[in-house]
């Protein structure tokens, strides 16, 4: 919200100085839960370490012991106490028919209210009606999307007009880097099946 907020500032023709007490929140040493720990998840988990962040999870199945180790992570068997604990709180979970509006009114009460919602899995992880109300009423102080419901948000949403909140066109992965080895991925993955070899990247089916 700083980030967003301060370009605002630093750019506006209307700035004279900048205030010196205006402060945002520290992520060193803050509880990061990480709500889905598959594959990105841990990534993340592995990036909040170096913040010496407190990491918490919350995932279908634990990890294995050593894995939680090495990124100092806790797990959480419910949902509603690593909501409780977290200063920011990251969705990256699949979108399933368990998780469809995984993120209420009820998930966002339990949050701290000077927490940070953030979601980087699919919009329709969060019910966005009650996100509007959380921020509107400060339940949590901030949000940050990536993902909504739609993609574009109609240009007369609500999310649009709130000033606690920061919202990204689904660029998690557009990066030049990242899109080149999703592709060189893809490419490996057609090579498999063609030769008769085993899938590297295989769907499984639920």
């Amino acid at each position: 919200m700083y980030l967003h907020s301060g370009c605002q500032i630093a750019v506006s023709p209307d700035t004279k100085c900048f205030a010196v007490d205006w402060l945002g929140v520290e992520v060193t040493r803050a509880t990061l839960g990480i709500i889905g720990m598959g594959s990105i998840g841990y990534k993340v988990a592995q990036r909040a370490r170096a913040f010496n962040m407190k990491i918490l999870y919350h995932n279908r199945n634990r990890r294995r012991k050593e894995e939680e180790e090495a990124v100092g992570a806790h797990y959480c068997e419910k949902m509603e106490d690593l909501l409780q604990q977290s200063d920011f709180v990251m969705l990256v979970v699949n979108l399933t028919p368990e998780t469809h509006k995984l993120i209420g009114k009820k998930e966002l009460g339990l949050m701290k209210p000077t927490a940070t919602l953030i979601n980087i899995s699919r919009g329709a992880v969060i019910d966005q009606d009650a996100l509007v109300e959380g921020l509107q009423k400060k339940i949590i102080r901030a949000a940050a999307l990536d993902v909504t419901h739609p993609e574009p948000l109609p240009r007369d949403h609500p999310l649009l007009k709130l000033n606690n909140i920061i919202i990204t066109p689904h660029i998690g992965t557009a990066t030049v880097q990242a899109i080149r080895m999703m592709a060189e991925e893809a490419i490996a993955n057609i090579l498999a099946v063609l030769n008769g070899q085993p899938i590297p990247n295989e769907v499984f089916p639920k």
